[in-house]
């Protein structure tokens, strides 16, 4: 199908071809007619390159156009935050619910699968530290609490 459509491409150029460009019969002559045959191509040829600059004009001011609009959209799409989305505490039961639907009919109990796991607290003798002890008790205020705990 591929090969019959570029081949049906192919025939269409042509015949397009030949019809705006007729065979050229240059044979027979003269000077004068040849330079006046020359100049008519150029003529054409100054107009075809007239339509085709117009043309890449309409081009440009239409993408510059696209362009604008481009800017135009995301300028109101960054005026509008997109909300932040919370967090929806919702059970095992209901999530499998709303995924499956009305093939959701049996009660899981997912907690009761998990294994439970004892914690068992290390018991840490509690080690003070000497300096503290020593820095309170020294100078004046240590002796005062000394003289003033034994009376």
């Amino acid at each position: 199908m591929l090969q019959d459509e570029t081949e049906q491409k192919l025939k269409e150029k042509e015949a397009a071809l030949t019809e705006r460009v007729p065979p050229l019969s240059m044979s027979g002559l003269s000077l004068q007619e040849l330079q006046d045959f020359c100049k008519d191509l150029n003529h054409k040829i100054d107009v075809v390159d007239e339509e085709w600059y117009d043309i890449s004009l309409k081009v440009s001011k239409n993408e510059k156009e696209i362009e604008n609009m481009k800017l135009k959209i995301t300028e109101i799409q960054s005026k509008f935050k997109k909300p932040t989305l919370r967090r929806v505490k919702i059970s095992a039961e209901a999530m499998l619910s709303v995924l499956l639907g009305s093939k959701h009919k049996e009660t899981i109990d997912f907690k009761a699968s998990l294994k439970t796991v004892k914690k068992e607290e290390e018991k840490k003798e509690e080690v003070t530290d000497w300096r503290k002890n020593v820095d309170a008790m020294s100078g004046m205020d240590g002796r005062k609490k000394m003289f003033n705990a034994g009376q």
